[in-house]
């Protein structure tokens, strides 16, 4: 990897990219830290500090610390993922939107556009809800609606503003923009987290606990990150065999080829699904000053808490983990149920004269890419289980209050690998010679 980039610096081109790309992070840290006119910051942090659930613990590790400190970047590009997410749903269901992303380039730009309007309309209903419960609770200066709209303004602007950095990463930089932002949001945690993990286990203690102590935590971060490449990288090869013909008096056809079927098919969103289902009772149970009780619904509130999970002295609680467990394989099957279609592939593979050896073309092929599919979806989702549950671990049992878990490390390795690999096939575009230097 580090190979890679040294090499790209010596391209002038892929080396301008690579700047542009950095001092575009740069402005992003930047805005990250510029207050929103009009908010209280300091009980805004009091409120953070007082909350006990994860979801906002996660939703500041996704904004880079925005959201904690209210500053304008403070919505990030959750409302641009949302509305990423919400479109490939509708692709599914809506027929119109289907006919777009067949139509090529042109089509994709189409869905782009419509993408950005649902992201703006997003952040805008988001801005308009947190300004408005801002006001009621007392975390604005001033209470009158020309300071709410100008909360509302700017938290939608600075949205809108990410969207367009993260476009024009992807345009002028390296990797995908959006992706490599909410990278760089979530590593800008890390240091914090060590911090925290420092003052925990190692401050303090003798010598020789310090050290195991480092070592251990260590040894977790490389095991979990490990596995998350070979999660990530690992796939399936379908052989597949086409047909040869003569044409004129040539021979065409007749080479052999492969499907490669991704392991972990959905990526992170199996699990973000399943996170968001969980926490999205406790946010509101938060928002409105409940769930601190002894009733029944207190303590269904409290077990889909992650933070009560694995809690040697609370095992009862344990069992919301079960059921986000049982959310992670679910939605992976059903993500990628609406990505994946078997039959077309089949019935595409048949039209251009393939077949996989020793099934026949059509519907017998389609059950056979259906019945693979579904072995290798459940390792993939058994992987992201083991993967999402290792920081609940020790978050419950050794309570390493940590803003990073599963999700995070996820995502900062597919990012940084699908950005190696963009940077490898750009270099090599530019370094092949072909014959013509022989």
């Amino acid at each position: 990897m580090f190979d890679t980039v040294r090499n790209a610096f010596k391209v002038k081109d892929i080396r301008n990219r690579i700047l542009f790309t950095f001092f575009m992070l740069i402005i992003i840290r930047i805005g990250s830290q510029l207050p929103i006119p009009g908010v209280d910051r300091n009980v805004f942090a009091d409120w953070f500090a007082n909350q006990s659930s994860d979801a906002f613990n996660f939703f500041d590790a996704v904004t880079g610390g925005s959201f904690l400190q209210m500053s304008v970047f403070a919505l990030n590009i959750t409302p641009y993922i949302t509305s990423s997410i919400i479109m490939q749903l509708l692709t599914i269901a809506i027929p119109k939107l289907e006919e777009m992303q067949r139509d090529g380039e042109e089509g994709r730009k189409k869905i782009a556009e419509i993408t950005r309007y649902v992201t703006i309309a997003l952040a805008l209903i988001e801005a308009i809800a947190m300004a408005i419960g801002f006001s009621r609770s007392g975390y604005l200066t001033d209470k009158g609606w020309l300071t709410i709209l100008q909360v509302i303004v700017t938290l939608t602007a600075g949205s809108a503003v990410l969207m367009w950095i993260g476009e024009r990463i992807t345009e002028k930089g390296v990797g995908n923009g959006i992706s490599i932002v909410l990278v760089i949001n979530i590593i800008s945690r890390i240091p914090n987290d060590f911090g925290t993990l420092y003052e925990q286990f190692v401050k303090g203690k003798i010598p020789a606990k310090a050290v195991l102590a480092v070592v251990i935590i260590a040894a977790i971060i490389l095991v979990t990150v490990v596995f998350v490449v070979v999660l990530q990288a690992a796939q399936r090869k379908i052989p597949v065999q086409y047909s040869k013909k003569i044409q004129g008096r040539k021979q065409v056809g007749g080479q052999s080829t492969h499907i490669p079927l991704k392991v972990n098919t959905g990526g992170v969103i199996p699990v973000i699904f399943a996170q968001s289902l969980m926490q999205f009772p406790v946010v509101i149970a938060s928002l409105l000053g409940k769930g601190n009780g002894t009733g029944i619904g207190s303590k269904i509130l409290k077990g889909l808490s992650q933070s009560n999970w694995c809690n040697p002295q609370e095992p009862i609680y344990s069992i919301g983990l079960a059921v986000y467990l049982v959310l992670i394989i679910a939605f992976a099957y059903f993500y990628t149920s609406i990505t994946f279609n078997p039959l077309e592939i089949a019935n595409n593979m048949k039209r251009q004269g393939g077949f996989i050896p020793g099934i026949r073309p059509g519907k017998p092929t389609s059950d056979y890419l259906n019945r693979i599919l579904n072995y290798i979806v459940f390792i993939g989702a058994a992987g992201l289980s083991i993967v999402a549950v290792i920081p609940i671990f020790f978050n419950g049992v050794f309570k390493a209050n940590v803003s990073f878990g599963g999700t995070s490390i996820i995502i900062i390795v597919g990012v940084v690998i699908e950005t190696i690999k963009q940077i490898e096939s750009q270099m090599l575009v530019r370094y092949y010679k072909g014959f013509l230097n022989d």
